[in-house]
């Protein structure tokens, strides 16, 4: 179970006050390339999610976080950031920034950014410079410059593998045309990894971290925080490190969770705290609940994402066990619990709950692979969001999964700009399929995404039946759902409730939240409910019983 104590009371409207907003927030992503495309040019825009943000208003977040706007060559789609503080032109300007901040700060929304602390572009001024300076100096200190292995230095200088496939080791010619040392990226080449030993780096970010908070952002979403800091010497580790990362014969791999991250998150923690209001960081990190909860004490970072839970397939006693570790581990250092189902980076929860069995979350689906069956995906997809909104804490919404939007699944393969795709020799198609812009209209050009038609990636000619204009005002839609369950959650005060099992059944989940009781059916057949219950809300339309993958909302009479 978990606790609120009495400062940290919702106010009157519901929404959360300063002082703990981030305890019980609703926190609404925002892939800036594919939210809306205000000036016409086939990608979305800041300007463009500024026009929409009544829709988030109306919907019921509390917070929206914006994934990286930067001066990036979109190597990663925006993961690899060139410049830190500034806006890539393709996004708008610094002045677009504060506008849309401004516009959201009138509707209560509050304004999360991306920090990408691990590694940066190679188009970055600094590692620029670090390419024409010589092995050993100042510049080649920001990063992990190696000299190889072997006699001539032509093997990297550890086996590590990147997360996208392939060696974390790249080459570099030196300025005489010689091969010369090896610098380490544990993703793209695209993308070295900054050196945190190194104190210049801390201060840079420090600086970056102002820069933002001055301009009025209310936190920073930690983009592959857990690897800041590598185990020293950079030994091998010939194991996998995909998916939730976890100790083996209790050591950590050695690029990821290493102690000296924490100092950095305290250090951090103190800038904000200086501020006005509360100023939030929340930990990107693939870990296991006792060890995100590690990251999460009183001086460090605010949240950390679940992925254990978003990670669990549709499976009762799976999903319960997710639960109960989840709030006890963050129970133990006093921090709220997060929850989350989809992001930019795995497929769509609409599809992948449309499978039956284990789903590869990053490897995306070609019109070639095996499909997921849509209309199962969706009702799963619109039970396990019930579930999930009704648990205490906080929890993250990815944009367009309030319209039930289902992963682009045939996507040609010659449009795909995931680097994974190249990297992994065309085995693994990436994650494209969740970024796909999103539809506003039924019709229209780019479904009211923008005026061209030829957005940066294709959308399915289906979209249109998803659009937002199409499910506003129809009862029983996907969008109309998720207002209801936002605006029962803030009305019972759900985020700062307490979590009671009333009772275990199999393939049933059922439990308590205050006054609200909530049952999902992960079964094949229909279970009743109490005699007494006066139901609140439903993913489908219910009776007197629960059907197969649906969730119910109710009280006692």
């Amino acid at each position: 179970m978990t606790t609120a104590d009495s400062t940290h009371a919702p106010t009157e409207t519901g929404r959360p006050a300063d002082a703990d907003w981030w305890r019980t927030a609703v926190i609404y992503q925002i892939y800036p390339r594919s939210f809306t495309d205000a000036d016409g040019d086939g990608t979305g825009d800041l300007p463009g999610i500024t026009a929409r943000l009544d829709h988030l208003a109306d919907l019921g977040v509390d917070a929206l976080w914006l994934s990286p706007f930067y001066p990036s060559p979109q190597r990663d789609g925006g993961y690899d950031v060139a410049d830190y503080r500034a806006v890539d032109p393709m996004y708008g300007t610094l002045a677009d920034f504060d506008a849309l901040l401004a516009r959201a700060h009138e509707l209560d929304i509050r304004v999360i950014v991306d920090l990408v602390p691990n590694h940066c572009s190679d188009q970055h001024v600094a590692f620029r410079a670090a390419l024409t300076a010589a092995p050993g100096s100042e510049e080649r200190a920001l990063f992990h410059f190696r000299d190889g292995r072997g006699p001539d230095g032509s093997l990297p200088p550890n086996d590590w593998t990147s997360m996208f496939e392939g060696p974390a080791w790249t080459r570099v010619t030196e300025a005489d045309g010689s091969p010369g040392q090896w610098y380490l990226h544990l993703f793209d080449p695209g993308q070295p990894d900054w050196n945190w030993d190194n104190p210049a780096v801390r201060e840079d970010f420090e600086t970056t971290l102002r820069f933002w908070l001055d301009r009025g952002a209310d936190g920073f979403r930690v983009d592959v925080c857990d690897a800041l800091v590598k185990a020293p010497g950079l030994p091998d580790w010939p194991r996998p490190t995909h998916g939730v990362i976890e100790p083996v014969d209790g050591v950590m791999p050695p690029m990821w969770d290493q102690e000296g991250i924490h100092e950095i998150f305290r250090t951090w923690r103190r800038l904000l705290d200086t501020y006005d209001g509360r100023r939030i960081l929340c930990a990107e990190a693939w870990l296991p609940p006792e060890r995100a909860a590690r990251i999460i004490r009183p001086d460090e970072m605010h949240q950390a994402f679940n992925f254990r839970f978003l990670e669990t397939p549709w499976q009762a006693d799976g999903l319960r066990a997710v639960i109960d570790g989840s709030l006890a581990a963050n129970d133990t250092v006093g921090a709220p619990t997060t929850w989350v189902l989809s992001n930019h980076d795995v497929m769509r929860h609409a599809s992948r709950f449309g499978y039956d069995g284990p789903v590869e979350l990053e490897h995306g689906v070609g019109a070639d692979d095996p499909q997921p069956d849509r209309p199962l995906g969706l009702r799963r997809a619109r039970a396990a969001t019930a579930l999930m909104l009704a648990l205490p804490g906080s929890a993250y919404l990815y944009q367009g999964e309030e319209l039930g939007l289902p992963e682009a699944t045939e996507l040609p393969d010659t449009a795909r700009q995931d680097p994974v795709w190249e990297r992994s020799g065309h085995r693994i198609r990436g994650r494209d399929g969740c970024r796909v812009p999103l539809p506003w209209t039924e019709d229209g050009p780019a479904f009211g995404f923008g005026t061209n038609p030829d957005t940066w990636l294709p959308q399915p000619s289906d979209y249109g039946s998803y659009a937002a204009a199409a499910q506003r005002d129809h009862p029983g839609s996907t969008l109309q759902l998720y207002r209801r369950l936002l605006e029962l959650r803030r009305h019972h005060r759900l985020g700062t409730g307490n979590l009671r099992w009333v009772q275990s059944r199999h393939q049933v989940l059922h439990f308590a939240n205050g006054p609200v009781e909530v049952m999902t059916n992960l079964g094949p057949a229909p279970v009743p409910l109490p005699p007494a219950a006066h139901v609140l809300t439903a993913s489908v339309p219910v009776t007197d019983h629960v059907p197969a993958d649906a969730t119910v909302w109710f009280t006692r009479t």
